[in-house]
């Protein structure tokens, strides 16, 4: 495996996971819809970003495991799939599911090109 191709297996779950999870935390701003308090804003706004601290954890976990973070985005992905089902349109479960799935799939190919992708030679200058 050359090293471009390493560092890009490398990088984009990592990247990809920190973007849903800025994704996710955007769902949280409606709190500021309602007519509450300043308390009850930011307590409904740290109970609206639990999905998102979810998905850091989860985050910080693979960046060590890749193989645990295989599991445990692509078993997120199933919970939402059965705690949501049928209450929304199919294009949600796309939308939440689909980079969970993604996600999982991305580390799952991290860890098992792991050795390859630590010892990848740097890329060599051809004419």
């Amino acid at each position: 495996m050359n090293r471009s191709l390493g560092r890009f297996l490398f990088w984009t779950p990592r990247i990809l996971a920190i973007a849903f999870a800025v994704f996710i935390s955007l769902f949280a701003l409606d709190v500021f819809d309602g007519d509450y308090g300043f308390l009850p804003t930011i307590l409904a706004l740290l109970i609206h970003l639990i999905p998102t601290a979810i998905i850091i954890i989860i985050l910080i976990i693979s960046w060590r495991w890749e193989w645990l973070g295989a599991i445990l985005f692509t078993s997120l992905g199933l919970l939402y799939l059965l705690m949501a089902w049928a209450r929304f349109h199919w294009s949600a479960y796309l939308v939440i599911s689909g980079p969970l799935f993604v996600l999982g799939f991305l580390f799952f190919l991290n860890w098992i090109y792991r050795k390859e992708i630590a010892h990848a030679p740097p890329n060599s200058k051809s004419s």
